[in-house]
């Protein structure tokens, strides 16, 4: 692994780890806001989907360590795994694409519905464990309605920053397997 593969992992770590103080640390506008999101897709973009999903785990579980929030359980450790997945399926599937902005959005898609349904799987993992209710209700609410907003964001923000990047050269988006990391799709200029 290159140093500057490590030094672009870090990067969008302490972006994960500050970006939510935006929210003025509320729970309910990181659930609106979605801002730890960016980071971990952007992370699996440009790291690919094994190191993408390392910095998306390591993110709200670091933050929670840190800052305190989110609680580590079971708040930090769901979180841990639905980033990792947006982060591994966001490197996986565009991987497999070429580079074209339809493609991005198409995988920033599937990795949005992949890393809610992770959500909802651990949700009901861990809060069973307590005992605690989870609906069907409240999946759809958490991972649709509520965060309607941030999806939104996401949509508009992601695509925008790797087209952006590409016209400004600091990234090739020639997706192939073979580029940064071995599982990347785009990556550094040298």
């Amino acid at each position: 692994m290159k140093v500057k593969h490590i030094t672009l992992g870090s990067t969008l770590l302490a972006i994960g780890i500050l970006l939510p103080f935006l929210t003025i640390n509320q729970p309910q506008l990181g659930q609106v806001f979605l801002l730890m999101h960016i980071p971990a897709l952007l992370a699996g973009f440009l790291l690919g989907g094994k190191w993408g999903g390392l910095v998306g785990f390591l993110m709200p579980l670091l933050r929670s360590v840190l800052v305190g929030m989110p609680p580590l359980y079971p708040t930090a450790l769901i979180m841990s795994f639905e980033l990792m997945t947006y982060a591994f399926v966001a490197g996986i599937v565009s991987s497999k694409l070429t580079y074209k902005s339809f493609h991005v959005i198409l995988s920033l898609v599937l990795a949005m519905i992949a890393g809610r349904l992770v959500w909802g799987v651990m949700s009901v993992i861990f809060l069973s464990l307590e005992n605690l209710p989870f609906t069907f209700e409240i999946f759809i609410a958490g991972a649709f309605i509520t965060a309607l907003p941030g999806i939104g964001i996401q949509l508009i923000f992601i695509p925008l920053l790797i087209h952006f990047m590409n016209r400004a050269k600091l990234i090739h988006t020639k997706w192939k397997t073979s580029s940064l990391l071995s599982n990347g799709n785009i990556y550094l200029m040298n």
